[in-house]
């Protein structure tokens, strides 16, 4: 990227009234999480899914959890756990900054399930996790359209057999097996409920906002969910992925390089402007 596409990314930040953040899981790479989504990635993390021939989109199924319940908890427990005990990086509190510099202030929309957002302090009013969180539950069966908190169940996980060795989450209700309120592959039982009431506030938001500018961090191209998100708005984009940072001219700059990095050379930028 050249120096123009740095001053540009400064000079959209400095105009803008409003922050539009859009994060895909290379925004957690830099706190030490996993990325999932290459087969690779999730045979070095659980080596017991390569031997069962299973990939992420198998994994990550409503089916596994019919068929082997404890399979699915511990792939999905493990990582509860991971989340819990994983502290945001500082990336997070550059964009905390930055996001309450704007006079209208922010929102965060990401395909991540991982809560970090939230433990890095920013407000749950002004997050959308448009494929749910790790950190609710429901009734497999969505019997009753409740969803409860996962607060206070502690996974007890055979991480190299990738199996949950505790009792099987019940559903308050019906006491069938609860399943995390994410949205899988396939998936015909997810209770987007919590996602639909965090889309209108965006939306009631969005409404706010006459300058906005939208920073795209770690969303690639294999689920796109973010990206086509972020392109809808019709705000200048400033995109940072390691890999895949292209962008459309005259729409906006892409920034190549980890998260953390980009982050912290743009605000030293920004703040040398000031």
């Amino acid at each position: 990227m050249t120096d123009t596409g740095w001053e540009q990314a400064v000079q959209w930040l400095d105009q803008a009234d409003a922050l539009i953040i859009t994060a895909g899981a290379g925004m957690g790479v830099d706190s030490g999480l996993p990325d999932f989504r290459g087969d690779a990635g999730l045979w070095r993390a659980y080596p017991a899914l390569r031997e069962a021939g299973l990939d992420f989109v198998s994994v990550a199924s409503p089916r596994t959890f019919e068929e082997d319940p404890r399979l699915a908890w511990g792939f999905y427990g493990h990582r509860l756990n991971l989340y819990r005990n994983t502290i945001p990086h500082e990336g997070f509190q550059i964009l905390r900054r930055w996001l309450l510099r704007m006079e209208n202030g922010g929102f965060v929309y990401t395909s991540n399930v991982d809560g970090q957002f939230q433990m890095a302090g920013f407000e749950e009013e002004r997050i959308m996790e448009c494929h749910g969180s790790l950190h609710w539950l429901q009734c497999m069966d969505d019997c009753d359209g409740r969803l409860w908190e996962a607060a206070g169940w502690e996974p007890d996980v055979d991480h190299i057999a990738c199996r949950l060795l505790s009792p099987l989450p019940q559903c308050r209700t019906c006491g069938g097996l609860a399943r995390p309120n994410v949205l899988m592959f396939g998936d015909a039982q997810w209770n987007g409920e919590r996602s639909s009431q965090q889309r209108r506030r965006l939306e009631a938001w969005l409404s706010t906002a006459s300058r906005p500018v939208v920073v795209e961090v770690g969303a690639g191209t294999a689920v796109s969910t973010v990206r086509w998100f972020g392109s809808m708005v019709g705000a200048p984009l400033i995109r940072i992925n390691l890999r895949e940072s292209a962008v459309d001219r005259g729409v906006g700059v892409g920034l190549s390089g980890r998260a953390l990095d980009v982050l912290s050379e743009l605000d030293r930028r920004w703040l040398s402007e000031r």
